[in-house]
């Protein structure tokens, strides 16, 4: 394929460089003319392990050549990669005057190209940049149109500096959010030499990815120095504590508890958070990040009421689902229990459907719970899901259990506010999804 890649830092430079030695023809663009000059003659720009190699090789075969001027680059290519920096301002917010300059001038060449061509962006952008911006301005400057006549391809990299080689030939994943369908079979086409899953997506979603992943990285870093700062305090080695951590792949190290959704609960959680943070005050250690735990955690409760509820000014509601988890009669620090005490103190009219939680309470197993602290959730209490749907305005989905499956579908006329996604496609106007 014929790439011209706008912006020879890091990424540009590792991505001009692997994607000619896999038999690209490889255009180079930057304004540096230190950069292009080093690798016309042979030489990496940066200091990179082996990407000297790869410069030397793409180089000497006639796949790689870099130059100023970003009208030739984009004339003799099919392709465009925008690999630019995306710095940050002072305000945390950022700086997208390279991307603007660089959309700019691929549109007004785009202006004089007949042929369909397909921008892609590789530098990392906040989602909603290509629709709001660089989608607009290239339209702007080349009178033409997004998916007739040129495609548009987000496309994160996942490249760490002094393994980027191996990053680029070895990563986790390729994800490529595409406009259109050709673009997207272009770019499957472009990484079929790699042994890794791809992801054909939405533009959005491709934007996100890469802002999802870095987040949780330094949330990793952060949380791994709070533990170690609370161990050097207590004489324990840190060290051994996380190398025994990541052994657990089933829960520790893996997919789980990564679905966006409603607030943890149960017997576990929250009480081992607060204990851990009122042991790392007692020590002396401060720990904002585990700190916020329940703060964030108090606030995924009040946010279902201020954000989906108050607004729909209705006032006759159906919990579905009281335990914490589907299957259980487990009420032990109960998100959805808190929940409904804060419907109850608002004044709203609540029916409480769980068969699980009436079966325990009749059969005694949380009967003094409920008939005691818990008598106003316990008047409220029933396992007829007919009549608690029925007699409702709002039905909130408070657990997983299988047999509040297809209620939007079966109830299309009811507001629901589902807090564990109980369906995958939205088939109700009606339907709510609190982080989807």
């Amino acid at each position: 394929m014929k790439i011209s890649i706008v912006g020879l830092g890091y990424v540009g430079a590792v991505c001009s460089a692997c994607f000619a030695n896999e038999g690209n023809d490889v255009i180079g663009v930057d304004i540096d003319e230190v950069k292009i000059n080093l690798i016309n003659d042979g030489k990496s720009p940066i200091v990179e392990k082996d990407l000297d190699i790869y410069v030397k090789n793409a180089v000497q075969s006639k796949r790689l050549k870099a130059t100023t001027d970003l009208k030739f680059a984009v004339k003799n290519s099919d392709i465009t990669i925008i690999s630019v920096g995306t710095p940050s301002q002072t305000n945390g917010a950022l700086d997208l005057k390279y991307i603007e300059e660089a959309a700019k001038s691929i549109g007004e060449v785009l202006k004089e190209k007949e042929d369909f061509h397909i921008v892609s962006m590789r530098s990392t952008v906040l989602p909603g940049t290509a629709k709001d911006v660089v989608i607009p301005i290239i339209e702007e400057y080349s009178n033409k149109k997004l998916n007739r006549d040129f495609g548009y391809v987000s496309n994160p990299e996942f490249l760490r500096e002094s393994t980027a080689i191996y990053d680029f030939y070895n990563p986790p994943l390729t994800v490529v959010g595409a406009s259109d369908e050709k673009s997207a079979a272009t770019f499957e086409k472009l990484y079929s030499f790699l042994d890794a899953a791809l992801f054909k997506t939405e533009i959005e979603v491709a934007e996100t990815m890469k802002y999802a992943a870095n987040s949780w990285h330094a949330t990793k870093v952060t949380f791994t120095n709070e533990i170690g700062m609370v161990c050097k305090k207590l004489g324990i080695d840190s060290h051994k504590v996380m190398d025994i951590f990541c052994e657990d792949k089933k829960l520790n190290i893996s997919s789980y508890y990564m679905k966006p959704g409603f607030a943890f609960g149960g017997s576990c959680l929250p009480k081992d958070v607060r204990a851990i943070t009122y042991k790392s005050k007692e020590v002396d250690v401060d720990t904002p990040l585990l700190n916020s735990l329940m703060i964030s955690n108090e606030y995924q409760i009040k946010r279902v009421l201020t954000q989906f509820i108050e607004p729909l000014r209705l006032k006759k509601i159906a919990i579905l689902g009281l335990s914490f988890k589907a299957d259980t009669d487990d009420l032990r620090e109960s998100p959805v229990l808190t929940l409904a005490e804060m419907l109850i103190g608002k004044g709203y009219y609540l029916d409480i459907y769980d068969k699980n939680v009436v079966k325990a309470r009749n059969e005694g197993g949380n009967r003094a719970l409920l008939e005691g602290e818990l008598h106003h959730i316990n008047e409220r209490l029933t396992d007829n899901l007919k009549n608690s749907i029925e007699n409702a305005d709002v039905l909130i989905i408070g657990n997983g259990s299988q047999e509040f499956n297809n209620i939007e579908k079966k109830y299309p006329q009811k507001n629901i506010i589902d807090l564990v996604r109980i369906t995958k496609e939205r088939s109700s106007e009606l339907y709510q999804g609190i982080c989807w």
